[in-house]
């Protein structure tokens, strides 16, 4: 099997023994990617603090790169992951975490204060159920997110903003000012360049005046020519384009018969095979090469064998069987399709 058609992330979650704990450490790591003044060290130590008790069973360096990169698709595929297998309990506790590595040095950056609100609603975490735990851990009130598009939040991160702000517009108007005097100079030049155009226009248009009435005498009488010429060709093309015609239907006949009769001495294929592979995959027929393949990459991602390394061999073995379905219906579907 090709590992080429899968991101990192997913490669991740195919090799991990825990995919929510590694769900849960890409979120984290989006956090800690977003603190402010901390070095790369840093948040490598405190993931691996945070996350100690985690059975992911991989490395932190992939996790942390793929969080650098802001890679959407990725933290939406473990959002994806987290929400649907983690309890209540569970939910409290990722947010908990959260929480705790995005305001260790007691300050929320703006990013994190949206991330955090994204993962309350992400776990099904009430408002008042976040804002309480905010405060038991870090002994201040959740305050609203400051607002970039407003005067207020510039005046306060940006004190120099009003004075650049205020030059740039002065720069601007002058430039305007520069803009406006060349228009006015290019326009009186346009204008005198349009009169003189204008009148070699009209000279030219007589000219040629005199010249298209004479050709529409010449064509009139050309075309009359012409007109007869093509009736008697077109007559011609019927009679032509019958005899094909005939000569067509013959062979298309001719053609149909030796398909069925090809046909009839051709080995018929299993019934339904395709079917049943598409069903395989739940799928149904009709289905193109794209959609197989993203069938098969969730299916895989469902039932891979690994994701029950902890149950038992019956489970184990029941795991690896339907694996070996899914692999064999995504292989007989795109030789076949």
């Amino acid at each position: 099997m090709s590992i080429a058609r899968f991101s990192p992330f997913e490669l991740l979650l195919l090799k991990s023994r825990s995919q929510v704990d590694t769900a849960t450490l890409l979120l984290l790591a989006w956090v800690l990617v977003h603190r402010q003044q901390v070095s790369e060290g840093q948040r490598r130590r405190r993931l691996a603090q945070v996350t100690a008790q985690f059975r992911h069973g991989h490395e932190l360096g992939p996790v942390m790169s793929i969080a650098h990169s802001q890679d959407l698709q990725a933290t939406q595929l473990a959002a994806e992951v987290v929400r649907k297998e983690c309890s209540n309990e569970r939910s409290l506790s990722i947010l908990y975490q959260a929480i705790t590595v995005a305001t260790d040095d007691g300050e929320l950056s703006l990013n994190n204060h949206y991330i955090l609100g994204f993962l309350a609603d992400l776990l099904n975490i009430t408002p008042a159920t976040f804002s309480t735990l905010f405060h038991e851990l870090t002994g201040k009130p959740l305050q609203s997110a400051e607002d970039p598009s407003r005067d207020a939040y510039w005046q306060v991160h940006d004190p120099e903003y009003h004075a650049r702000k205020a030059r740039d517009a002065h720069a601007a108007e002058q430039k305007a000012k520069e803009a406006e005097e060349r228009q006015r100079a290019n326009k009186e030049q346009q204008q005198q360049k349009q009169q003189n155009k204008q009148r070699q226009q009209e000279e030219a248009h007589r000219e040629k005046a005199k010249q298209e009435q004479a050709k529409r005498e010449q064509n009139k009488r050309e075309q009359d020519k012409r007109e007869q010429d093509k009736q008697q060709e077109r007559r011609k093309r019927q009679e032509q384009t019958q005899q094909q015609q005939r000569q067509r239907w013959q062979q298309e006949q001719k053609r149909q018969e030796e398909a069925r009769r090809q046909q009839r001495e051709r080995p018929s294929s299993p019934p339904d095979r395709n079917t049943r592979a598409l069903a395989v995959l739940g799928l149904t027929p009709g289905a193109n090469r794209a959609d197989i393949r993203r069938a098969y990459r969730r299916m895989a991602q469902l039932h891979h064998p690994d994701r029950f390394y902890s149950g038992s061999e019956h489970q184990i073995a029941l795991a690896s069987t339907r694996f070996q379905r899914i692999k064999s219906a995504y292989d007989y579907l795109m030789q076949n399709t």
